[in-house]
């Protein structure tokens, strides 16, 4: 099964967290914080959407971040993806 985001909307699969820091601190998940870097899984079409014309500006595939508290979590087969609208993404990693 496969999600597909409608309007201006993307989903995001959140790059793993790093479980051990510089200096060799093992941390456990709960001391870690949520990653707000992602890989884009889908891309919703953009178009008209509350009235106004949004072009997309990115593609599947892009690794970005996105702010902190964006997006509505969603489990599909056993994986975790975050839908966010495209607003809400701050950067795309070049």
């Amino acid at each position: 099964m496969k999600l597909a985001p409608l309007g201006d909307r993307v989903v995001l699969k959140q790059v793993e967290a790093e479980e051990t820091t510089k200096g060799g601190i093992i941390l456990t998940t709960k001391s870690q914080e949520k990653p707000q870097q992602a890989e884009v899984v889908a891309v919703g079409p953009g178009g008209m959407v509350d009235g106004k014309e949004v072009k997309m500006e990115v593609k599947v595939g892009d690794q970005v971040f996105y702010s902190k508290y964006a997006g509505t979590e969603v489990k599909l087969d056993g994986e975790e993806y975050v839908i966010v609208k495209q607003s809400d993404i701050l950067a795309v990693l070049v």
